[in-house]
């Protein structure tokens, strides 16, 4: 299957040839073969994969798809699950190897759960932080940071010389203190 840049969409089929089953499945009107619209954002991921050398999989685009539209820090583990709905035959390793590669090309980046676990979410240009909801995962970025202050005193205190920060707030989104409340 070859990627055709002036396209939207793809057509997803099992190795086998048995179409991949998608809930909101969209059928061709010329061949009456299913496909799956990718998003804008998936479709410049795409570019950059196979700009990278990397073969352009139908598991490789599963998976960049749900990654790509997700506002939720995903687990690997909660990619795989997501994925195997739409192509049952996807390898957690290769889930793993996206997640590597995509980290590589600065499309995604990973979270530090409070648990110690890793999640991941769709990189954004610029210097940005994170919200995430402790709740349901959804996560949000904010600009500004006033923290010259913070960094001078801590580098004067520890001897380090502080080159970047990243900054990560664990709450509750207003959908899940709302449900909090209901309880």
């Amino acid at each position: 299957m070859t990627y055709n840049e002036n396209e939207n969409l793809f057509h997803l089929y099992s190795f086998l040839g048995s179409p991949v089953s998608f809930r909101n499945e969209v059928h061709s009107a010329e061949s009456g073969r299913p496909f799956f619209p990718m998003s804008t954002l998936a479709n410049k991921w795409l570019h950059k994969l196979q700009d990278s050398g990397c073969r352009l999989t139908q598991s490789r685009r599963v998976v960049i798809e749900i990654l790509a539209n997700s506002e939720h820090t995903l687990s690997p583990t909660e990619v795989f699950d997501l994925a195997r709905e739409r192509y049952a035959s996807l390898g957690l390793v290769t889930v793993y190897r996206t997640l590597t590669k995509l980290e590589e090309l600065d499309l995604i980046q990973q979270v530090h759960q409070p648990d110690g676990c890793e999640a991941y979410i769709a990189s954004r240009p610029g210097h940005q932080h994170l919200l995430i909801c402790q709740g349901c995962g959804r996560t949000e970025y904010f600009w500004g940071d006033k923290l010259d202050g913070l960094m001078t005193r801590v580098e004067s205190e520890s001897g380090f010389l502080i080159q970047d920060h990243w900054l990560q707030l664990f709450g509750l989104c207003v959908d899940c203190q709302k449900n909090a409340e209901g309880e």
